[in-house]
């Protein structure tokens, strides 16, 4: 058994969200979900069906993010996973909503840096048993690191 690294590249001012979840449903739910989160929000969602005819399931409102999703899903090929790419808003925004659609078993990946999916095969099928998000650490925060993280939340709106 070896573990194949699927690289994936994540278009400016775009973010991702990924897991696993459990039924053929999940892909109506996540757009409810999604939809109702913020009038402005786009959108598109892939999910990997693991019985049956085992298709890639797929969604959105805009056609340039169900796209990209499509093509994260084709290349993970994994079964029971969901990926949901969104612009003009944050994963912060849409996470509750997410995590409390019934189908969800677990979100792996909220990000806008390149990540890697591990993804194991065996002779039943593909899984995702991690995934690397963005870049190694490079050191501690000092006084300016701190100062310019302080003032970025206010500058975005998520600090008073």
């Amino acid at each position: 058994m070896e573990i194949e690294v699927i690289p994936i590249k994540i278009p400016d001012g775009v973010n991702i969200i990924a897991g696993t979840s459990h039924f053929i449903k999940t892909v109506e739910d996540l757009y409810e979900a999604l939809a109702t989160s913020s009038p402005h929000l786009k959108f598109g969602i892939a999910f990997c069906e693991a019985s049956g005819p085992t298709l890639i399931r797929y969604d959105g409102n805009d056609e340039d993010l169900t796209n990209f999703a499509v093509d994260v899903a084709k290349k993970v090929a994994a079964g029971h996973f969901f990926v949901v790419a969104i612009k003009e808003g944050y994963p912060i925004n849409v996470l509750p909503k997410i995590r409390n659609v019934d189908e969800i078993v677990n979100v792996m990946v909220a990000t806008a840096n390149p990540v890697q999916f591990l993804v194991v095969e065996t002779d039943q099928g593909r899984a995702v048993i991690g995934v690397v998000d963005g870049f190694k650490s490079k050191g501690v925060e000092g006084k300016e690191d701190k100062e310019h993280r302080h003032k970025f939340l206010r500058d975005i709106g998520y600090k008073k």
